[in-house]
């Protein structure tokens, strides 16, 4: 397996352009005769197979939900990045770059990032023109606020329901090409394989999760818009249905899988409640711009109504630590110091297993200041999810906010097209490893998903196709046919496992979680790694022979479909592993607790490190197989971050 990740040269600031001129074309005629997959319907899939429908391909769309509506990116509350610098306060498309590739710890490329930078301000046109309802300001003008990592307002959002309202664009344009007939919807079908023949991806196979029914279907180019793994906690914020096995089983059909390791613990989340809890909610980190974080400075006031505390006895210890940034540093600055504060005993809240874990985010000050009903317009819905779930009413007392597995910077390999390993298959957004480094900025992933698919596929996709032509592999080939049977295979084996044992899918997954979270969650260390991979093979071999399931594969099955997504969880956590385990330093998320910096942030080694990791698959019980691709740093010098 060769990297080779087809980055432009010359100036940073046209390499984008200028590549685009450079790629092949494909005629609007001859659009018409190519089909193309896309498997997944959220930002990155619908607007990819919107957009790619209107250029003229024939566009087969497949997701797992009953329908593109409900795909997890609805999810996304706070907002969406661009550099249009609005404010006039000294943003621009080289300071957007700059901030995210040392928001990501200088572990992205720069091309793509550039790239990245360049395409945002268009997104934001391209989402008015849908009639999605940004939050403006008085005179009619777009608003703004901060996020993270950022000493600029850049983030357009509406309310708390951001990744809602892009979504719902996204899908209006899909939406209108299923009607036109360029798109054909397969709601409730699931991705179980990817046919790969000749070294090119011929298609994919599904299971329909209504009738159980198991398909194949090809088409001249795939497009994966799965999203990314963090359910592999168990405890995340993600839906319950995420989950990373489109992109596993097409790593096992060959895709490099890049920098799992990279995996985000959001600092603003509702903190866990009991030990069976299912899944944990996201307060955006929208709030930060006004909520200030704290924690009595005293142990002794940790159950104490918090309003009853008085400024000196409270520690605002962002502010504090970070006077530069305060509460907006960048989130797994502020998950690794929420997580020091409660265990330094200082958390608040009831104690969940052996400590309070939960810190205080305060909106008095901003609502003193600004007013109730102006905090109630910018942050109204998420206070009243909060107020549901909790009880407690945030216009009066603070929330309690927890660190939490959100956002997976890793994801398949890339190169600058978009393109895996697999030539002919493309990954778009959460899938795909290539912008955010080693920490994604906050407000950066709905900017992600809708650059590769509204601005970036419908160029590099056409260039393949230009070069390779027409998929000679049909539905009825009898490489579809052996596809479809060795998933029928592979599902008659698991349900013959699932109808003698006795351990519940959901079980498995929760144990899973919560060793991933001990040895590889903010916190690692070479012990831990080491202790987790001889644990994780032992529960592997626990599933496959005690995992439960009932019913049949030929109708509605949840726990099939949990077990086969739990299987594949477990093989990526072992690969996880053994990532964070190479990586022999710290940077952004990876938090290796051996190199720690005098003043308790992350130690980079540039000089070993500086590199992406791409893990090839050798066979399911095999040790993986590292390559890896330098990073050069030609425009942001390479340095420690300070957010000082």
């Amino acid at each position: 397996m060769e990297l080779e990740s087809h980055c432009p040269t010359g100036d940073i600031e046209k390499r984008w352009e200028n590549h685009r001129f450079d790629l092949k074309l494909v005629n609007p005629a001859n659009k018409r005769k190519f089909d193309v997959i896309v498997v997944g319907t959220g930002l990155a899939g619908a607007s990819a197979a919107a957009t790619l429908a209107e250029l003229g391909y024939n566009v087969k769309a497949f997701c797992y939900q009953d329908s593109p509506r409900r795909a997890h990116s609805i999810a996304a509350q706070g907002g969406i990045n661009a550099a249009k610098n609005y404010q006039n306060d000294g943003d621009s498309v080289y300071r957007l770059f700059y901030d995210t590739v040392k928001g990501g710890d200088f572990r992205s490329r720069e091309s793509n990032v550039y790239r990245l930078a360049q395409v945002s301000v268009s997104i934001i046109d391209q989402a008015v023109s849908q009639g999605v309802p940004f939050a403006r300001e008085y005179g009619g003008l777009l608003d703004n606020r901060s996020f993270g990592g950022a000493q600029v307002s850049r983030t357009f959002y509406a309310r708390g329901q951001t990744g809602q309202q892009l979504l719902l664009g996204a899908y209006s344009a899909l939406a209108k090409m299923i009607a036109a007939g360029k798109v054909a919807m397969y709601n409730r079908h699931e991705m179980l394989d990817l046919i790969v023949e000749d070294e090119r991806a011929r298609g994919i196979v599904t299971r329909d999760l209504v009738s159980g029914k198991i398909e194949a279907f090809t088409a001249d180019a795939v497009c994966l818009c799965t999203g990314g793994y963090g359910n592999v906690f168990y405890l995340s914020t993600n839906a319950k249905g995420c989950n990373v096995t489109g992109s596993w089983r097409a790593h096992k059909r060959g895709a490099a899988f890049a920098n799992p390791c990279y995996t985000q613990i959001h600092p603003t989340c509702i903190p866990p409640a009991g030990e069976y809890q299912s899944k944990l909610t996201l307060m955006s980190e929208s709030l930060r711009n006004d909520g200030r974080v704290w924690v009595p400075k005293d142990p002794a006031n940790a159950a104490k109504d918090p309003r009853s505390l008085s400024e000196k006895d409270r520690d605002y210890y962002l502010e504090r630590i970070y006077p530069a940034f305060g509460n907006l540093v960048p989130r797994d600055i502020a998950s690794r110091a929420a997580k020091r504060m409660c265990d330094d005993g200082l958390g608040v809240g009831p104690v969940v297993g052996d400590k309070r874990r939960g810190v205080y985010l305060d909106f008095a000050d901003a609502i003193k200041r600004e007013g109730k009903a102006r905090i109630e317009e910018k942050y109204g819905n998420l206070f009243e999810m909060y107020q549901r779930i909790t009880g407690d009413d945030p216009y009066e007392t603070p929330m309690r906010i927890y660190p939490a597995s959100h956002y997976t910077m890793g994801g398949l390999w890339v190169d600058y097209d978009l393109m895996s390993t697999i030539p002919g298959m493309f990954v778009l957004g959460e899938a795909n490893f290539s912008d955010h480094g080693a920490n994604r900025l906050g407000a950066s992933a709905l900017m992600q998903g809708l650059a590769d698919g509204y601005f970036v596929i419908s160029y590099t996709l056409g260039n393949y196709l230009a070069k390779k032509g027409k998929n000679d592999v049909g539905a009825d080939s009898k490489l579809a046919k052996k596809a479809v049977k060795e998933v029928e295979k592979k599902i008659a084996d698991l349900i013959e496992i699932g109808q003698k044992g006795s351990t519940h899918p959901d079980e498995f997954h929760r144990r899973l979680g919560t060793l991933m979270y001990d040895k590889c969650g903010m916190g690692r260390n070479a012990e831990g790694l080491k202790e987790a991979l001889e644990e994780i093979p032992k529960l592997r071999e626990e599933f496959w022979s005690d995992v439960q399931i009932v019913g049949s594969g030929t109708e509605l099955n949840s726990l099939l479909e949990k077990a086969g997504r739990i299987a594949d969880f477990i093989e990526l956590a072992e690969l996880m592993c053994h990532d964070a385990l190479d990586r022999d330093e710290s940077c952004g998320a990876h938090f290796r607790e051996e190199h720690v910096r005098e003043d308790g942030e992350a130690k980079r080694d540039d000089e070993n490190f500086a590199y992406v990791a791409a893990w090839e698959h050798t066979g399911d019980h095999g040790a993986p197989k590292l390559h890896k691709e330098p990073l050069e740093f030609e425009y942001v010098k390479l340095s420690q971050r300070s957010y000082k």
